[in-house]
Parts: C-alpha cells; sequence; structure tokens
C-alpha cells in the first residue's frame, strides 16, 4: 500500500484546510485508516482515524474542529481541519492499518506540513 497526502501548508489561526491521502496498490482488506501529527520529531500522536464501517475515534484536542472522511470508491481519505491554532502546527501522516492471513500491516505516507500562524 502506498499512501501519497497533500493539502499542507501555512495558515493563520481560525482559518481551515483540507488534507488529502490517495492510497494505492494492494488496498483491499485495508480496516482503518486515519491521520497522526509529529512535532517533535520522534512520537505521532493520533488526530483522527477511521474504520471501513465509518466509525471515527478524534484526538481529544481536535474533537469538534476536525472531520475524517473517507471516499472509498477513490481509495482517498481526508481531513477537514477548521478553527486552526498555532499548536495545530505539526508534520501530519496518513495512516493504514490492514490485516491479511499472513498478519497486520501498517503503512505510512510521507507526511504533510501543517503550520498554523497567530
Amino acid at each position: 500500500v502506498q499512501l501519497q497526502a497533500s493539502g499542507g501548508g501555512l495558515v493563520q489561526a481560525g482559518g481551515s484546510l483540507r488534507l488529502d491521502c490517495a492510497a494505492s496498490g494492494s488496498t483491499s482488506n485495508i480496516d482503518v485508516m486515519g491521520w497522526y501529527r509529529q512535532t517533535d520529531g520522534k512520537n505521532r500522536y493520533l488526530v483522527a482515524t477511521m474504520s471501513t464501517k465509518g466509525r471515527e475515534i478524534y484526538g481529544g484536542s481536535v474533537k469538534g474542529r476536525f472531520t475524517i472522511s473517507r471516499d472509498n470508491a477513490k481509495n482517498t481519505l481526508y481531513l477537514q481541519m477548521n478553527t486552526l491554532k498555532p499548536e495545530d502546527t505539526a508534520v501530519y501522516y496518513c495512516n493504514a492499518f490492514k490485516t491479511t492471513t499472513g498478519g497486520a500491516y501498517n503503512y505510512w505516507g510521507q507526511g504533510t506540513l501543517v503550520t498554523v500562524s497567530s
């Protein structure tokens, strides 16, 4: 599975951005797709995930401001980010979790930088 994230950039506090993540390759049996973000160059923290059944999970700091959605026909995941805050500044990574008879696999996109100015 290859994941291509796009849509990052510079925005003022209070503004909006949308991130896209296009999945290609062996995309069957992807159970969950989501977004994580990294600010310290080490740890990635949950932003939001969505299962193939549509179950959504959000990190506490983004609830009510970010919305995750998924177009299964296009194999594309979206993250609509509204009311952005400077603390949302991070590199955002797209993730896909897949299970097969051979095991479970995690895939990551290349990351896209979101910078929110105050």
